[in-house]
């Protein structure tokens, strides 16, 4: 047994929100912690991101994202990278190699609604964009310095 620190009146505590996703849109956060975490199968990585939200409402509202870092998916990483770069270029980074680049930044996040189809959980947000926190799109380099990874778009050669 552990003593509280003190003794709370829970009538006077008031309701919490209810775990509704924030709806779609754009939202100003600041980037709280940033982690980079092994895949359930052992295959990949990805950046596992917080963001609070900090206005223009639903302020204190915590969103996370993950950003795949290598995938046995191809498109998959080619997609995470993408989405690492513009959220490297909104923030003002030209390069980045660690995860602790990221905390304390503040970045405007667009939300979507992602619909739960199981059944079994509710439905919750899923960070689709980055901007800077002035509201401007993240430029597209003028350069691209090599990889090791091919740069053909996931797209590219379907037809």
């Amino acid at each position: 047994m552990a003593f509280l620190g003190q003794s709370y009146t829970v009538k006077d505590i008031p309701e919490q929100d209810g775990f509704e996703p924030v709806p779609a849109g754009w939202y100003n956060a600041r980037i709280t912690e940033a982690e980079v975490k092994s895949t359930k199968a052992g295959t990949g990585t990805y950046l596992k991101v917080r963001y609070d939200i900090t206005g223009p409402t639903h302020q204190g509202r915590v969103i996370y994202g993950n950003i795949n870092l290598s995938n046995p998916n191809q498109q998959a990483e080619q997609i995470g990278i993408q989405q690492l770069g513009s959220l490297a270029r909104a923030i003002g980074l030209e390069v980045i190699s660690d995860s602790d680049q990221l905390i304390n930044r503040d970045v405007q996040i667009k939300l979507s609604i992602k619909k739960d189809t199981s059944g079994q959980y509710n439905d919750s947000n899923d960070v689709k964009g980055f901007k800077a926190i002035d509201g401007t799109m993240p430029s597209m380099p003028t350069s691209s310095a090599p990889t090791g990874k091919t740069a053909t778009p996931p797209w590219a050669g379907k037809k």
